[in-house]
């Protein structure tokens, strides 16, 4: 029997581990890189040990200080949890060989499947040789062999493209997994994400627990997820359970896995992979078929049968979203900052690793919770996951939960017709203007009026009193520009359409259209942000305040992150070409590329890798090189040609 258990990972899955943990009884460790000294994962466990550095390379991918730090404070079990070391099979072996429990399959079973290379091989697919891709192969996907999470991963719909693309994914995957492997495949567009959830034990027995559509995809990586997927032929979903239980029982599989498909828009499945680990959306699983699928991999760990011959059937539905620090509107731009308030209302389920006033720092995974609902059908499920989030309350970085409640609203997926390219269609229309709601309409005008409380009524406010109050913000989310006014009167404020009922520095009471609203109103900080509901204002300052110039053709960094390389042979001095991939940042698990935004010579470059930038840093400098055309040149020539002489010029023959 298992009695104190070391989480080999950080953040919400270290959180979620911990938490059956206590409910069986056993002991937790945490292990915890610099950046994570004071993350909630470290204060939910019962000891942690320290990973000296902050980069993963340096601390969660170590396995050699994860086996020190389980026989340092004396447990005998390892839980991989999900990303970094959860599919490597050498330090599977290393726990194993440490004479410590593994919570996950054994070593042969991840070194088959965790390279999706040899994953692919096993169940008789070969992949592209990237000598062999053709024109007719395109569009094609380059994908990291380790790994998961939509690191490595690279569509390539010109032929030119692709060997720059397997040296980017290459190197992406290994700063992520510390294996470069990649291998290309066809990208099958238009396609829905389905996966099938597995237990196995060591006596035979192989549990699939229904289906998963994971279609709503940024960047490859999930956003939103439930279960079971919705409108699948039974025999279709007998075909997919048939399908995993025999990859499971090809690798002698024990533990939960996964086992992914694409499927086509004629409905064929086509293998991707089989994930050696918990996944990510492992919880709608359990809200449907009423598992808790932690208990179940500690329970085949320590030997022990499945309970029971059947798996249990689902039953109701399940909605999962991933709420992530990110701009979608800016490219899905990581964000930083302080986590002041994450408030979800009650009836759903949260998964997080973050606690208000936690720090959301550049060096991993942009997610801070996972938001997910129960009822017994999908639309109801749906309908109360929407809701949810349009309540919830997030003060601090700028999020992506707006784009989270009009996704869940959207006409294809409520009718469950939603595929992995539902973003690239609708991205514009759900990060665009909404039809805002009283709430959202009059946030600015409750940030002013609570502003204005406690100020002197003799003396705050200069000449005429009977003037109006002029204050403006600008939405944090959206940028959009908002001009307020009020009156103070001797029977209180006033404000045009709307009566004023109650203010505080924390609360201000309205009357819109009969209707009495109520708002609190928070600030943290002096930064000039106002958090009204769950809203985001920051105020602006009565005159504009000067601006920075820059020089033209300056490449300023768009978030904080990590310079994680440059263009071979970038030097002060070379040419560039508009569009060039210049300088590659990593910022919270995501890369991001920096390009030449014009023809010309590149006459500074700040950039190196490894230098940690702030947003607006300045990497480099293009000038643009402006060529005229022969035309313009002849045109230019002839109006010098004719040009008249002015008073007291003289002409020479």
């Amino acid at each position: 029997m298992i009695s104190k258990l070391l989480v080999a990972n950080r953040g919400e899955i270290a959180v979620r581990v911990f938490r059956t943990c206590g409910e069986v009884g056993i002991a937790t460790v945490a292990v915890y890189s610099d950046a994570d000294a004071d993350a909630l994962h470290v204060r939910a466990a019962d000891e942690a040990v320290r990973l000296p550095g902050a980069a993963p390379a340096a601390t969660y991918l170590r396995g050699d200080l994860i086996v020190a730090a389980a026989r340092a404070t004396g447990a005998d079990a390892v839980h991989p949890g999900y990303g970094f070391l959860s599919e490597n099979a050498a330090f599977a072996r290393a726990v194993t060989a440490a004479g410590l429990t593994w919570i996950g399959p054994p070593p042969e079973a991840v070194e088959a499947m965790a390279s999706k290379t040899r994953a692919k091989e096993l169940m008789g697919i070969a992949p592209l040789a990237p000598a062999d891709v053709t024109d007719a192969d395109l569009p094609v996907l380059v994908k990291a062999a380790a790994g998961g999470g939509g690191r490595g991963m690279r569509v390539v719909r010109e032929l030119h493209d692709l060997a720059g693309e397997l040296a980017a994914a290459a190197a992406e995957a290994a700063s992520a997994f510390g294996d470069g492997e990649v291998f290309v495949e066809p990208c099958v567009e238009g396609g829905r994400h389905v996966e099938v959830q597995l237990v196995a034990d060591a006596h035979g027995t192989v549990w699939p627990l229904g289906t998963r559509d994971c279609s709503l995809q940024r960047r490859h990586q999930k956003v939103i997820e439930e279960a079971p997927a919705p409108g699948l032929p039974d025999a279709l979903v007998e075909r997919l359970h048939e399908l995993a239980t025999r990859a499971a029982h090809k690798v002698g599989y024990r533990g939960a896995g996964t086992v992914e498909f694409l499927l086509a828009a004629d409905g064929t499945p086509h293998f991707l992979e089989m994930n050696t680990r918990l996944q990510v959306e492992h919880p709608v699983t359990e809200e449907v078929c009423g598992v808790d699928l932690v208990a179940l991999q500690i329970r085949v760990a320590e030997g022990h049968a499945l309970p029971g011959p059947q798996p249990p059937r689902p039953v109701g539905h399940a909605v999962e979203a991933r709420l992530y620090a990110e701009d979608p509107a800016a490219g899905w731009a990581p964000q930083t900052g302080t986590l002041h308030r994450l408030a979800v209302p009650d009836g759903v389920r949260l998964d997080t690793g973050y606690a208000d006033g936690d720090t959301v720092g550049v060096h991993y995974d942009a997610m801070l919770a996972k938001v997910v609902a129960y009822a017994p059908t999908r639309a109801e499920a749906v309908r109360k996951l929407a809701g949810a989030l349009e309540r919830t309350v997030v003060h601090g970085p700028v999020t992506n939960r707006e784009l989270l409640v009009r996704s869940l609203r959207h006409p294809e997926f409520t009718a469950g017709r939603m595929d992995t390219s539902f973003y690239d269609r609708h991205l514009a229309g759900l990060t665009g203007p909404g039809d805002a709601g009283p709430q959202v309409r009059y946030a600015p005008l409750a940030a002013g009026l609570a502003d204005s409380c406690g100020r002197s009524r003799f003396g705050g406010w200069r000449n005429l009193r009977s003037q109006p109050q002029v204050k403006r913000y600008r939405g944090a989310a959206d940028g959009t520009e908002h001009e307020v006014r009020y009156t103070h009167t001797r029977d209180g404020l006033r404000a045009d359409g709307v009566r004023v009922l109650a203010v505080a520095p924390d609360h201000v009471v309205l009357e819109v259209d009969g209707v009495r609203r109520e708002f609190t109103v928070r600030r943290y900080d002096d930064s000039g942000r106002v958090h009204v509901g769950n809203v985001t204002l920051v105020a602006l300052p009565a005159l504009p305040e000067p601006t920075v110039r820059q020089e033209p053709g300056s490449l300023l960094a768009p978030m904080p992150g990590t310079v994680l390389r440059v263009a071979e042979g970038l030097v002060e001095g070379a040419e560039v070409t508009a569009g060039q991939p210049l300088i590659w940042l990593e910022a919270m698990k995501m890369e991001h590329r920096v390009t030449a935004p014009a023809s010309g010579t590149l006459t500074a470059l700040h950039a190196e890798p490894g230098r940690q930038v702030e947003p607006g840093a300045l990497l480099a400098v293009v000038q643009e090189v402006v060529q005229e055309t022969a035309q313009e040149a002849v045109e230019e020539s002839a109006q010098e040609s004719v040009q008249e002489p002015t008073s007291g010029e003289e002409v020479s023959a």
